[in-house]
């Protein structure tokens, strides 16, 4: 059996009355699309803290770990060569005002309605607010074993999801 590998990437809502935080990506990667603060996990490091590291290496803002809040988790199939697990935080709370820390990789900063999106986000990140919104804890996304979710699609148009149990 091959070991596997799956990238953890951490997804920041930084939230303002019922207004999101987005960032205009610049670059190879999505280039003139909105994303969330995020990034890959670094070794050793616990879920909120790497989610609060890259909302502070991205946007400037300094969230204290224990003001996140569990927002949702995909797994996701299609967004690159290598699965990955999306665990998305949300929170009202942080210190400092957002800023573009990342000109290089970042176009701009902008708040949005949570509602009301823009037409270019990334599917991967949308996924991830949509389940949030909805109230979708956990979403399998992109999977040839999984059924549809009305989640945004990244290409195939597979996707499954669980609610949470009462």
């Amino acid at each position: 059996m091959e070991d596997q590998y799956t990238i953890i990437d951490v997804h920041v809502l930084l939230l303002n009355d019922d207004h999101v935080l987005l960032i205009r990506r610049r670059g190879a990667y999505g280039d003139g699309m909105w994303h969330l603060p995020s990034g890959k996990l670094d070794p050793h490091e616990a879920l909120p803290a790497g989610a609060a590291r890259e909302a502070h290496e991205e946007v400037g803002v300094l969230v204290d770990p224990e003001d996140l809040e569990h927002a949702a988790v995909l797994h996701v199939a299609n967004s690159g060569p290598t699965p990955r697990l999306g665990v998305f935080f949300h929170t009202r709370r942080w210190t400092g005002t957002p800023t573009n820390r990342e000109p290089e990789k970042c176009a701009g900063i902008d708040w949005f309605p949570l509602h009301d999106l823009p037409d270019n986000v990334i599917p991967y990140p949308l996924a991830g607010i949509r389940a949030f919104t909805s109230g979708t804890p956990f979403a399998v996304i992109g999977w040839d074993d999984s059924p549809s979710s009305g989640l945004p699609q990244l290409v195939p148009e597979r996707s499954w999801q669980r609610p949470c149990r009462q």
